[in-house]
């Protein structure tokens, strides 16, 4: 079939090489967002996708706006049978939906319709889901609404993070769309309606997303220290030398059940880490990054940052 992606993340990139290595299948061109600023210099980088895309050599269409007619239009042209879309960051208009001749796929990071939206992998996590998955959806105008195709899914490990389940996701991707296909060739693929009663909702990230509230359960904040990792990152303030708080990132951790304090207080400081009341229990931090420096080990940062017990973690930047 002659198939368009649509994406923008990295999480996308197994699938569309999927696709390239495919002998059923031609990719008729690529679209994903503009190139954006990154790093100190804030140079121009293209998306993973544009990356993948350019090493094969096939069309990219990169439109500031998906709903203007121009990008429409370049779409349309391209005739695609299928449109297959992973990560992309923007929402399709029906002129785009409408342009396959037989379907507009979506490949979505959970099991919907559970976490509809932009931060499925860390909104699974947050709670503590044992499971999650990709599902594979007949793309309609809402945000994830439409209807079910097949679903893929995969247990969450004990102790995974954001960043290993998003690239555990990424790996099974490609053979949940390679079910789907052939389904889709056959005209027996199915169409599930989603319950909308059970949806729920998994808006994007911002870097406030990471911040702390020491009241809550010791396992709740570890959930949440891994599913923000690496990005946002989970964060807190400690006490600047000069009075005002400093925004110290959190990686990694460990839960710990027996220990009591005010939450947010330093109830012990070591070799294994800073040891933080929580709202019940308490979180040992391991590795750690302050504002402006380098990510570290927890015993290396107190090397150079005196943290005496009692301090309270967490107060307003």
């Amino acid at each position: 079939m002659r198939i368009l992606f649509i994406g923008t993340g990295g999480i996308g990139v197994p699938v569309l090489q999927s696709l390239f290595d495919s002998a059923e299948h031609q990719v008729i061109g690529v679209v994903t967002q503009p190139d954006k600023p990154a790093g100190r210099r804030q140079e121009l980088q293209p998306s993973p996708i544009k990356q993948a895309a350019l090493l094969h050599g096939v069309p990219v269409l990169q439109p500031v706006r998906m709903r203007s007619p121009e990008a429409v239009a370049s779409i349309q042209s391209l005739s695609p049978e299928v449109i297959v879309v992973m990560a992309y960051g923007q929402i399709l208009p029906k002129e785009v939906l409408d342009a396959p001749s037989i379907a507009c796929l979506n490949l979505h990071a959970s099991l919907l319709p559970k976490y509809r939206g932009a931060a499925p992998i860390q909104a699974a996590m947050e709670v503590g889901d044992a499971e999650t998955g990709i599902t594979v959806m007949y793309m309609d105008v809402g945000l994830d609404t439409g209807d079910i195709l097949l679903e893929k899914r995969l247990p969450i490990r004990r102790r995974e993070t954001g960043g290993t389940l998003h690239d555990r996701l990424a790996a099974i991707s490609p053979a949940a769309l390679a079910a789907a296909l052939p389904l889709l060739a056959q005209g027996t693929a199915p169409r599930i309606p989603q319950d909308s009663a059970l949806a729920t909702y998994a808006p994007k990230l911002t870097r406030e997303s990471g911040v702390i509230d020491w009241s809550a359960p010791h396992l709740q904040i570890d959930r949440k220290i891994r599913a923000m990792n690496p990005w946002p990152a989970a964060c807190t303030t400690l006490p600047g030398k000069d009075g005002h708080p400093q925004k110290l990132k959190i990686f990694t951790v460990i839960p710990h059940r027996k220990c009591s304090g005010a939450p947010g207080e330093v109830l012990h400081t070591g070799k294994n880490g800073i040891l933080v009341a929580a709202g019940t229990g308490g979180i040992l931090l391991r590795e750690v990054q302050l504002e402006g420096k380098k990510r570290m080990p927890a015993r290396d940062f107190l090397s150079g940052n005196m943290i005496p017990p009692g301090t309270i973690l967490g107060a307003a930047l």
